[in-house]
C-alpha cells in the first residue's frame, strides 16, 4: 500500500503540475481526490492491514492528500494569473490605430430653410414670435372673420379636441395675428414659424400635419404693393433672383383683397410633372391685406392703420430650395435621404 500512496503522490503532482487550463486542472482533482479518486480507492484497503500498520499507513495517505490539495491550489493560482495576462493581452488597446469616426447629426432640410427665411425677415426688421399650438376656436377662427358656417370649421376638417369645438389644433398660424395685436399692440412687424394641423390626405404636396410661417405687419400706409414687394424679395432670396412668381387673386376671411402665391414648379420648370400635379406652378403661401373687421376686433382703427398678412407653407418652401419631388419625404425619417442635406 505505501507503494501505491508514494506512486499516487507523484502520478498527481507530475500531472497537476503540467495541467493547462483550469477545467483540466478540475478534472484531475477529482481523478485523485474525489468520492470516486485513485487516493479514495486505496484508503478502502486499510481495513486489510495489521493494526500497527493503519496508524503508519493512515499518516502516510494524509500526507499524499495534503501535498495533492497543495499542488492543486499553488497551480490554480498559476492558472489565474496566466488567464488574467492573457486577457490583458487580448484586450490591450492600441492607442496608435485610427478611431472610428463619429457620425454626427446636421440640421433638418427643413429647419435649414426656417433658419434661412428667419434670418431673411429679422434682416428686414421683423420681430419672431410664438404661440400655442392647441388654439381656441375663437382665435382660429372668430376673431380672423371667419363665419360659424364656414367649411373650414367643420369636425370633417379640423381637428377639435372637446365636442363644443371651443379647443383645436390650430389648422393655421393665422391665429398669430389677432394674439400680437392684443398683446403688442401696432404698429408691428413679424413672423410667426410653427406646426399647424388639418385632415388632408397625404400625397406629394400634402400632411395632416405641417408647418406654416405666419407674417403680419400693421402700420400707417400699409399698401398691396408693400406685400407683393415684400414677398417677391423673400422668395427671390430663398431661390435666386431668377425666380418665377405668381400672384392669383383668391378669397380669405381675414383679409381683403386677398391673393395665392405660387412658384414655378422646380421640378419641371413649369411644363407639368406629378410634384406640381401638371399645373406647373407649386403653391407656396397665401396673402392679403388684413381685413377691416380683424383690425377694428383687436382694438385697432382701420381708417388709421392697415396692413398686411401672409402665411407661408414651409415644407414646401424646403421642397423647392432642394429640388425635393415628395412632401413625404421630410417626415419619413429615412437616413439615406436625410445625409443627402
Amino acid at each position: 500500500m505505501k507503494e501505491q500512496l508514494e506512486a499516487i503522490r507523484s502520478q498527481a503532482l507530475t500531472s497537476i503540475a503540467a495541467a493547462q487550463d483550469a477545467a483540466a486542472l478540475e478534472a484531475l482533482r477529482v481523478q485523485y481526490l474525489g468520492k470516486k479518486g485513485e487516493l479514495t480507492a486505496v484508503l478502502k484497503q486499510m481495513g486489510k492491514l495489521s493494526p500497527e500498520e493503519r496508524p503508519v499507513m493512515g499518516q502516510l495517505a494524509n500526507e499524499v492528500r495534503s501535498a495533492v490539495e497543495s499542488a492543486v491550489e499553488s497551480q490554480s493560482a498559476v492558472l489565474a494569473q496566466k488567464a488574467m495576462a492573457q486577457k490583458l493581452e487580448d484586450e490591450t488597446l492600441d492607442v496608435t490605430i485610427p478611431g472610428k469616426k463619429a457620425a454626427i447629426g446636421h440640421k433638418h432640410p427643413m429647419y435649414t430653410v426656417l433658419d434661412e427665411i428667419k434670418e431673411i425677415f429679422i434682416n428686414m426688421g421683423f420681430e419672431i414670435m410664438d404661440g400655442p399650438e392647441i388654439e381656441q376656436s375663437d382665435y382660429n377662427f372668430t376673431k380672423l372673420n371667419t363665419p360659424d358656417d364656414h367649411p373650414a370649421r367643420e369636425w370633417s376638417d379640423t381637428f377639435y379636441l372637446d365636442e363644443e369645438s371651443r379647443t383645436l389644433l390650430r389648422t393655421q398660424t393665422s391665429p398669430m395675428q389677432i394674439r400680437a395685436m392684443e398683446e403688442h399692440g401696432v404698429p408691428i412687424r413679424m413672423i410667426s414659424p410653427g406646426r399647424v394641423y388639418r385632415k388632408d390626405e397625404v400625397d406629394a404636396t400634402h400632411s395632416p400635419m405641417f408647418h406654416q410661417i405666419e407674417g403680419l405687419v400693421v402700420d400707417k400706409g400699409i399698401t398691396m404693393a408693400d406685400l407683393k414687394g415684400t414677398l417677391n424679395a423673400v422668395i427671390r432670396e430663398i431661390y435666386g433672383p431668377d425666380t418665377v412668381t405668381r400672384f392669383r387673386p383668391h378669397h380669405f376671411p381675414f383679409t381683403e383683397p386677398s391673393c395665392e402665391v405660387d412658384i414655378q414648379c422646380h421640378k419641371c420648370g413649369g411644363v407639368g410633372c406629378p410634384t406640381c400635379k401638371g399645373e406647373g406652378w407649386i403653391e407656396v403661401l397665401g396673402a392679403g391685406m388684413v381685413h377691416p373687421k380683424v383690425l377694428r376686433g383687436c382694438g385697432v382703427d382701420p381708417d388709421v392703420y392697415s396692413g398686411y398678412a401672409f402665411g407661408m407653407g414651409l415644407e414646401r418652401l424646403a421642397m423647392g430650395q432642394f429640388k425635393i419631388s415628395d412632401l413625404r419625404l421630410i417626415f419619413e425619417n429615412d437616413i439615406r435621404f436625410l445625409e443627402q442635406f
